[in-house]
Parts: C-alpha cells; sequence; structure tokens
C-alpha cells in the first residue's frame, strides 16, 4: 500500500473537509487520487452504501466548487481486501484557481497541495492563477451561429440510458455567460461547419492520393464514431492457422488505435478552427491534432496521463456517452503498444505515428503467396451442343476470382462509380476493392480513362490493354 504523497490522500469516511482536498487536487499541476475507505495509515477500513457516498460525492464537487470542475473527475468503485472503497481521481483543472462556492475566491476558499498536506493559498498566487485564466476556451468563445439543434446529441445520451432534459446546454456548460450558445455547443449540434479528413495514399508520402473521405458538419460524437468506424475497417487483421494454434496480428493495436483518434479529438485545439486529420501509408498511420504541449514537465505529465484536459466540456460529454472511460487512461493504453517516440511535438500540432505491424504485412505475404487464383473472363465450355470463344486465363494472386468477377461485372455495367461506390454495392471493404481492381489493372483487365474525379472505368474484355 503506498503511503499519502503529494499526489495521494486517504480518508477513511466522507467527511466536510472533502471539498478542501480536491480543490487543492483542482489547484495542483499534476492533479490527485483521493481514496475513501482507507485509513490515514494506508490500512482498508471499507465504505458502507457505497452507491449513496458515490452519489454524494459527485453531488459535492458539482455543487460546492467553482469555477465547475465537470469533466474533471471521476468517483470509481473498487473492492480492496474484500471491502468497498471508493477511487476519485481528480485532473489538474485549467481554469485555476479552483474555490469553495461560499467563500469564493479567498484565501479561505481557495486551498494549494503542498507535500502531503492542503494549504490554504496565499492571496498573491491566487491573483496571479486568476490573471492567467484570459485565454480564450470553447467554453467562452460565442458560436457563430446560435440557431443551433441537438438530436444526434440527445439520440448519444438515450442509447447510454441518461435523458437530456430543458436545461441540459446549461448543465453541459454549452452556453457563455450571457446565455449564447458557446462553440463548445457548435461543436457538439447537428450542424456546423467543421468536417475531419481521412486520407489515403500509396507510397511512403503525400504524392498519390487514393482515397479521402470527410466525416463531419455533424455532431463531433458523430464525426468521432464515423472516423473510429473507417479506421477500423483499414485495420486489416491477417491470420495464418497452424497446427496448434490460430495467429492474428492487426495492421495496428486496435485499443491503442481507438484512444488515440479519441484523444486527437477530444484534447485538439477548437479555438484557431483547425481540426484533426488522420493519414494512412504503406507503412504507417499519421494522425495530427492542433494544440502544443511544451518540453519538459508538461510532456512528462503528458506522457504519465496527468495533463490538463484541453477541452473539458468536450471530455465530460465522451465520458457521459462511455466514449471514455476515466481520466488519464488513454495515454497508458497507447503506451502499452507504441514506444514515446511515436510522439512528434511542435509549436502549433501534435503528431502520433503508428508503424505498421511487420507481423501482419509478413503474414499477408504469406497468404499472397499461398493463393492464386484464375480470372476466367471468357471460358471454353465443349460439349455436345455449345461451343464458347476460346478461354482466356490469367493469374492474379491474392485476389479472390468472385470478388474479382463481380467487380468488373458492375464497373462494365457502371463505368463512372467510384472504388467506393463498388464496395458498397458488392457489400466489401473500400480496401479489399482497392486491392482487388489493382490487381485487375495489372493484369491487364482494367483500367481507368481520365482523372481520379469525373473519369471513369473501362473493362478490357480481352484481357489486354
Amino acid at each position: 500500500m503506498m503511503v499519502e504523497s503529494n499526489r495521494l490522500e486517504y480518508k477513511r469516511e466522507l467527511t466536510d473537509g472533502f471539498e478542501r482536498e480536491a480543490i487543492a487536487f483542482l489547484n495542483y499541476r499534476d492533479g490527485g487520487v483521493i481514496y475513501i475507505g482507507i485509513d490515514g495509515d494506508g490500512s482498508v477500513v471499507g465504505v458502507t452504501n457505497c452507491d449513496a457516498v458515490q452519489l454524494a460525492i459527485k453531488d459535492r464537487l458539482k455543487n460546492n466548487i467553482l469555477p465547475s470542475c465537470l469533466g474533471l473527475f471521476d468517483v470509481i468503485h473498487e473492492v480492496r481486501e474484500g471491502k468497498d472503497i471508493i477511487k476519485v481521481t481528480l485532473a489538474s483543472g485549467s481554469e485555476k484557481p479552483y474555490y469553495l462556492r461560499k467563500y469564493g475566491m479567498s484565501e479561505k476558499g481557495c486551498f494549494v497541495r503542498i507535500g502531503s498536506a492542503v494549504e490554504p493559498m496565499p492571496g498573491r498566487m491566487i491573483e496571479d492563477l486568476f490573471s492567467r485564466r484570459t485565454r480564450n476556451s470553447i467554453g467562452l468563445i460565442r458560436s457563430r451561429r446560435q440557431d443551433l439543434r441537438f438530436e444526434q446529441l440527445r439520440i448519444y445520451y438515450q442509447e447510454s440510458g441518461l435523458t437530456l432534459g430543458d436545461q441540459f446546454a446549461a448543465n453541459l456548460e454549452l452556453l457563455t455567460e450571457d446565455g449564447a450558445y458557446n462553440y463548445a455547443a457548435y461543436l457538439l449540434a447537428d450542424r456546423n461547419g467543421n468536417s475531419v479528413q481521412v486520407a489515403k495514399y500509396r507510397g511512403l508520402d503525400r504524392c498519390d492520393l487514393i482515397d479521402s473521405n470527410e466525416y463531419g458538419y455533424c455532431s463531433l460524437i458523430k464525426t468521432c464514431k464515423q472516423v473510429l468506424d473507417r479506421l477500423a475497417v483499414e485495420n486489416r487483421m491477417a491470420t495464418r492457422i497452424t497446427s496448434k494454434e490460430r495467429i492474428n496480428h492487426w495492421l495496428w493495436n486496435t485499443v491503442a488505435l481507438r484512444e488515440a483518434v479519441i484523444n486527437a479529438i477530444i484534447h485538439n485545439d477548437f479555438t484557431n478552427e483547425l481540426v484533426p486529420k488522420f493519414e494512412i501509408f504503406d507503412d504507417r498511420l499519421e494522425i495530427t491534432s492542433a494544440g502544443s504541449i511544451e518540453e519538459g514537465k508538461e510532456q512528462e505529465d503528458f506522457f504519465a496521463g496527468f495533463s490538463i484536459p484541453r477541452n473539458k466540456i468536450l471530455m465530460r460529454v465522451f465520458k457521459d456517452l462511455d466514449i471514455v472511460e476515466y481520466l488519464g487512461s488513454g495515454m497508458p493504453r497507447i503506451l502499452k503498444a507504441y514506444p514515446k517516440e511515436s510522439f512528434m511535438f511542435t509549436a502549433n500540432f501534435i503528431r502520433t505515428t503508428f508503424p505498421i505491424s511487420l507481423e501482419a504485412l509478413e503474414l499477408e505475404r504469406e497468404g499472397s503467396q499461398e493463393t492464386r487464383v484464375e480470372i476466367q473472363e471468357t471460358q471454353v465450355e465443349i460439349n455436345e451442343t455449345r461451343v464458347e470463344p476460346q478461354e482466356t486465363r490469367v493469374e492474379i494472386k491474392g485476389t479472390r476470382v468472385e470478388t474479382a468477377r463481380r467487380i468488373l461485372q458492375v464497373l462494365r455495367e457502371n463505368p463512372e462509380m467510384t472504388l467506393a461506390e463498388v464496395a458498397t454495392t458488392i457489400g466489401k471493404s473500400v480496401s479489399a476493392i482497392e486491392r482487388a481492381s489493382a490487381k485487375l489493372v495489372e493484369a491487364g483487365y482494367l483500367r481507368r480513362i481520365g482523372p481520379r474525379k469525373g473519369g471513369r472505368w473501362e473493362v478490357v474484355e480481352d484481357g489486354h490493354e
């Protein structure tokens, strides 16, 4: 059992001093954790009526502390030594100083963590922290549109077993001080001007763009889900079946990929109207989001999962909908699969690079070598009553014959279709259709006439250009 420290506090039970401890962690650069049901010496005593205590903690954090700390805390039930305890995780807030509502922004209401103790915050520190609270945030910026609707958000809340009441905009902090919708509301509304690009290139650079899709102009929740779905399609799984086991390898670690996508969207700096970008190359996936993290302590906190949520309003909504599990969990999960060197920081952007799994590529190559499929566009059928023209045979490695035939059939009838439309028509993934069509072009059964946009496909009947 760890001893109390600058980031760890034990409390035998929920007492009147709980808010003081919480405020001190909100004002502390690293945040902290409070355990309820553990004595000061580390012995587990447990909590009775755990559900009621959890509700009381959430209510007190919500109503007794200013500025609002919604989105900055998690209240989690755990069991130790067979006893119920409660873990309260608090992130460092971006709107310091935090204070007790009834005492205001004063030395009696503001607290700071010094070692394992909580002390009143000196007046000079209060003034200094308050003076820094002047930079823009999506909660302070007024939405360019005020005719916003939130039907998509209501549906997502209903699917999670929650209800958005008449006062949801105020409760979710989607209003400015004068009661107008803020930029967070704009991002979560049914219609807005933001979209996220998912681009795919042939090769290792950005010279040959083969596919680009935009997801957005809708609630940021829907955009996030659409991007996750698209990348899930791209994240192929290669398999080898042996006499003893089935070996599976994904192009990218599925858990890390999900966390990185969500982090890029939630923590993107939307104040400059930039949006995240997702780019797929032959050897890697790059995720770029707007924002900056200073070298040194700030980057150390980032990798440890202690960084301040850039957009706490979005964080709170994503947590409500169980898209984010709990504070600080994303980065440790990513680092289980990829090293810190996967992240690059500049003055204005953060880029995450996930290389494609070499094991998955090797399995795919093995499968390609083992599979040789014949495509027959003109068959010879010789029987007693019928003779067709001479057969034309071509071998295409790694392409399933039925898929190839269907691609040719669809494009023969609809030569102006895009490969994405072909994929939808056939019921295959876009990546599968891209691979199959590329092999058909290579074999001479298909060719592209005109540019990518505005051109058309031509099926070569005899298999030769």
